[in-house]
């Protein structure tokens, strides 16, 4: 099978176990766009020690929504760590929103974050800071060389359920799960016919 012009946008990569860079060991990441210039996407099953109220404190914002100040803020990946991100349901316009499914976007903009921090944002959302990026060709090759494997969430639900209704350690799991075999069952080496 040839992977020069797929399009994983909108799907979930989970790390194979062979997989052992520090930075992807055992995550989960939604791919947010992936083209001819290359792929970018958020891990979302990495919290940080970090809290949204830490967060709202180094930009200056009061944090009003209490019910999110313990929250994590997740550690999207190593490109950019200091910037933020937030992956929400696509309800409403931001200054600066990617479109990712007809319900999921990835948002930049501190028009977001202010909305965030007086209980007017999206319902659910994840916070992180830096996201995972790849040249073009590069993620083709790392599925290839059995680094990750790809897998879309069969509808809108079964996506907002993994993002934001289930556990950050179970999300590797349900992701896989919905490839319908047991993780487990996984293998370090790589096949090819």
């Amino acid at each position: 099978m040839s992977l020069k012009n797929i399009n994983l946008t909108g799907h979930f990569l989970t790390a194979m176990p062979n997989l052992t860079d520090p930075y992807f060991a055992q995550s989960v990441i939604l791919i947010c766009t992936h083209n001819q210039d290359g792929a970018m996407g958020i891990i979302i099953n990495q919290p940080t020690d970090m809290t949204y109220s830490a967060l709202y404190e180094k930009i200056n914002v009061p944090l009003n929504n209490s019910s999110l100040a313990n929250s994590a803020v997740l550690f999207g990946g190593p490109v950019q760590p200091d910037r933020g991100f937030v992956l929400h349901q696509s309800h409403q316009a931001w200054d600066s929103s990617l479109a990712i499914t007809d319900t999921i976007s990835l948002t930049t903009s501190k028009d977001i974050l202010e909305a965030v921090a007086l209980g007017n944002g999206p319902q659910h959302l994840l916070l992180t800071l830096g996201y995972a990026g790849w040249t073009p060709g590069q993620l083709e090759k790392e599925i290839a060389d059995n680094a990750w494997l790809s897998v879309q969430a069969d509808n809108d639900e079964t996506l907002h359920q993994i993002l934001f209704n289930t556990p950050h350690e179970a999300q590797l799991n349900a992701t896989i799960a919905l490839l319908g075999f047991d993780p487990a069952m996984l293998s370090d080496v790589a096949g090819h016919a």
